[in-house]
């Protein structure tokens, strides 16, 4: 079945990252604060959450719980968080162990019933950009058929630049824009950490809208961090 198309909203952000663990929890959370701190409405989203535990009979993940305390609008947590699967696995695993058909389409409506409710709606991926959401589709697919500027979350460590270009390049394939990108200082023994941005600020053609360092990325201050965003450029 073919995804059809979300409306675009004038503030809706899909949040992807170079690779699982690089930060795009603390990131779309800061990001939640700093469109808040405008006397925005937000929301966060992560349409599939895989890696749970059951808390009184509920299935809790973690980072849907960051972006719910991020967020400024009480959404029902099926719309925040559509699919939620207990393993920590990849989605479509961890779905198909579930017996779980992870569809797009209901993600589309999930997210149209959470943007009329918010101005700014962050949606978190999950993984990388090309993580499978069912044999067949992947989070690009998502983000194309949300039809939502992409903004880069690069886990700074050896290989990113690899990895953020690559990404970079299949972000602008689907027909999307790579609003802006944020430099997450993941390993803080990273060799020469200000030429790896130098390199891709040069070769990203997207703004920088921060730098984290690793201390701050540790301590999972996202209302902190957000002061530091430059926003301009985005929005």
């Amino acid at each position: 079945m073919t995804a059809r198309a979300a409306p675009l909203t004038p503030h809706g952000y899909f949040i992807t990252g170079t690779d699982t663990g690089v930060g795009k929890t603390l990131i779309a959370c800061a990001l939640l604060h700093a469109f808040a701190a405008r006397g925005l409405r937000v929301a966060g989203m992560k349409p599939v959450a895989a890696g749970a535990e059951w808390r009184n009979g509920t299935l809790i993940n973690e980072d849907v719980e960051y972006l719910t305390a991020a967020s400024n609008v009480n959404a029902p947590r099926k719309l925040v968080n559509p699919y939620c699967l207990e393993p920590p696995i990849a989605p479509h695993i961890a779905a198909a162990l579930a017996g779980v058909q992870i569809s797009i389409n209901h993600l589309i409506e999930c997210y149209e019933q959470l943007s009329a409710l918010a101005d700014v709606v962050m949606v978190e991926g999950a993984g990388g950009f090309c993580v499978l959401l069912n044999p067949g589709e992947t989070f690009a697919d998502l983000a194309t058929a949300l039809n939502l500027p992409v903004i880069l979350v690069v886990g700074m460590r050896l290989g990113c630049i690899n990895h953020a270009l690559l990404t970079a390049q299949a972000i602008r394939a689907c027909g999307l824009t790579l609003a802006g990108w944020i430099a997450n200082h993941i390993d803080p023994a990273m060799a020469q950490a200000d030429a790896n941005v130098t390199t891709l600020q040069a070769c990203l053609d997207a703004p920088l809208i921060a730098r984290i360092a690793h201390q701050a990325q540790a301590a999972r201050a996202p209302s902190a961090l957000a002061a530091s965003f430059d926003l301009s450029a985005i929005s």
